[in-house]
């Protein structure tokens, strides 16, 4: 009885071969895109992209957004509280009314983002170079502890008075 054998075999070459593969979110493209009021908390994005996409109010509480390219991006009244943003692209993205509560930013590129009316309670800035302008204003309304890192948002800021 060889011809079930070869049948089973071929059963399970097939399915190994032809079934879907799932993509993993790290590979998400969601560029360009307007993704206004969008819930997006508490996935794993690790790694997706966000070039030039609108997330005013979209909620990323809670999300895994490490190594994610958000350059360009509009946050506007954005909640990225308890984000994981470290060694993420933030170039030219617009960060107003943004809720940054207790976000990591740890090695995150943010040298031409744009801040205004933010919350930084907790927010951890570590290795984090800004315009002047913006570490400015930032140093005059950091306070708090990030509850992950335990280090101080001032101290990460590297403020000097």
């Amino acid at each position: 009885m060889i011809y079930p054998l070869r049948l089973f075999t071929f059963l399970i070459s097939f399915f190994l071969f032809f079934l879907p593969i799932t993509p993993s979110f790290a590979s998400i493209d969601y560029g360009k895109q307007t993704l206004t009021g969008e819930d997006f908390s508490k996935l794993d994005l690790k790694g997706a992209t966000f070039y030039l996409t609108n997330l005013q109010d979209a909620n990323l509480s809670g999300t895994n957004l490490e190594g994610a390219s958000l350059f360009g991006a509009k946050l506007l009244n954005t909640n990225l509280s308890n984000a994981n943003l470290r060694n993420a692209t933030l170039d030219s993205a617009v960060f107003e009314g943004t809720d940054l509560t207790n976000t990591i930013l740890e090695d995150a590129f943010a040298f031409n983002a744009r801040f205004k009316d933010v919350i930084i309670n907790g927010t951890d800035f570590t290795n984090v170079i800004f315009r002047d302008e913006d570490l400015r204003y930032l140093c005059s309304i950091a306070f708090g502890t990030n509850p992950i890192t335990k280090r101080n948002t001032i101290e990460t800021l590297e403020c000097s008075y």
